[in-house]
């Protein structure tokens, strides 16, 4: 049987001026802790949270040991001016700190691949390259759970994380389906490609049709942020790049309807 082989070289794909994705008055106010008392006793539970939003140039140690504290705990820490904090608060006594907790806990790279490893099933995992609608991930996790897939990876920075709006918007799958937070794509992508999964990036310019696409093995489907697409670098360091056969005279669609084809299309060859 003739083995893989991994494509080599990519051509760089042109991307626009990154865009900030998690601007503070886009986040919801379910989920959010306010105050030092507050986020300093999550923190001691083992409460997950997503993200930590202190006043600029408030140099108090104690705000800056207690964002020191969520940073380690695996919270995305940003500065934002004080009138953003003051705009977020729901108690208007935010005391120069509001965090976003998390919906449900994240789990690393190994625990999707033993996830898979356990039902005796090739990976099938989603890789989310900043995308920034939380009903957009909501619903990919929601597709990626009905389609039976072991994970799904985001980035912790320029991509919404697990929100109450996320939780909402995947209909519960949220409960079911494991996400990972990643530093950085790119080495997630080379860390599964390391531990034998096949990477397919989406893309109107693709390839190959995905019906020409082996599904069957290990498999991670790259979806690119909403406007944008994938990254150069990730788009680079895909395997192979395919599109989805388009017929009426709209060019591209929804982050999550695309992942929703590619992962069916995974589950018909499956069958």
């Amino acid at each position: 049987m003739n083995e893989k082989r991994r494509p080599q070289g990519r051509e760089p794909f042109p991307r626009r001026a990154d865009r900030f994705a998690g601007s503070p008055a886009a986040e919801e106010a379910e989920g959010q802790l306010e105050g030092r008392n507050a986020i300093q006793e999550a923190l001691k539970s083992g409460r997950p949270i997503d993200k930590v939003f202190i006043a600029a140039g408030d140099t108090d140690r104690g705000l800056q040991r207690l964002a020191a504290q969520a940073k380690e705990a695996g919270a995305v820490v940003m500065s934002v001016d004080r009138r953003r904090l003051d705009a977020m608060s729901t108690t208007h006594s935010h005391q120069g700190i509001i965090a976003l907790a998390a919906a449900h806990d994240y789990c690393t790279i190994d625990d999707i691949l033993d996830e898979a490893a356990s039902r005796g099933e090739p990976a099938l995992i989603v890789v989310c390259d900043e995308l920034s609608d939380p009903h957009n991930l909501g619903a990919v996790l929601r597709s990626a759970e009905c389609a039976g897939a072991h994970g799904v990876i985001i980035p912790k920075r320029r991509s919404v994380g697990l929100t109450a709006t996320v939780a909402k918007a995947s209909a519960g799958a949220v409960e079911y389906m494991k996400v990972a937070r990643v530093t950085n794509v790119s080495s997630a992508i080379a860390e599964l490609k390391e531990k034998g999964v096949w990477i397919y990036g989406t893309a109107a310019e693709g390839s190959i049709p995905m019906y020409q696409a082996d599904l069957t093995g290990p498999t991670a489907i790259v979806i690119g942020s909403e406007g944008d697409g994938m990254s150069q670098l990730v788009r680079k360091n895909c395997d192979v790049m395919v599109h989805i056969p388009m017929k009426g005279k709209i060019s591209s669609l929804n982050a999550s309807a695309a992942a929703s084809i590619l992962l069916y299309e995974a589950v018909r060859q499956r069958i």
